[in-house]
């Protein structure tokens, strides 16, 4: 009788308690970190050719403050991961005398998440950045060339559910 394939992989999480993972959604998971770092670094490209200068964000929001950015360790590759901010860059563009600054997060699909809207929310508010743009991947024609789309945040705002 040929063994079966062990469906499961075992690690231990943050509390110290065994999680099992899905072989097939750790290979799916893979497969989306790589596409979505492409996607990043096509984006990036794209903002610099109409003249932006680009960097990675290593800030992010806590509790309506502006803290570094947690450093992710991947104790398998010995790699530590900076650019974990939010929103993804910060681009500049000269305007006379003056610098526009506007943030942009990269996503795939175009769709931020609450925590994430409330951060864009909070950016504009205090006025670090003067407009943010969310970067998704449009295919205009199936298995044609892919596109990049940005869409302003207050498009999106616009159609947030206000909260109590």
């Amino acid at each position: 009788m040929p063994e079966k394939e062990v469906e499961f992989k075992a690690s231990v999480g943050d509390d110290g308690k065994v999680v099992l993972k899905r072989k097939s959604k750790i290979r799916k998971g893979k497969k989306s970190k790589a596409s979505g770092g492409q996607f990043e670094l096509r984006v990036r490209k794209d903002l610099e050719e109409k003249g932006w200068i680009v960097d990675k964000w290593s800030n992010n929001v806590e509790s309506e403050k502006l803290i570094p950015a947690k450093r992710k360790f991947n104790p398998f590759n010995k790699v530590m991961t900076i650019g974990t901010g939010f929103p993804d860059f910060v681009c500049f563009e000269k305007r006379g005398d003056l610098f526009e600054v506007i943030g942009v997060e990269v996503k795939m699909n175009g769709t931020l998440s609450r925590i994430e809207k409330e951060k864009c929310v909070w950016y504009l508010e205090v006025g670090i950045f003067s407009e943010i743009l969310v970067a998704r991947k449009v295919q205009r024609v199936k298995g044609g060339k892919i596109g990049i789309e940005y869409v302003d945040f207050l498009d999106i705002e616009k159609r947030m559910r206000k909260g109590n």
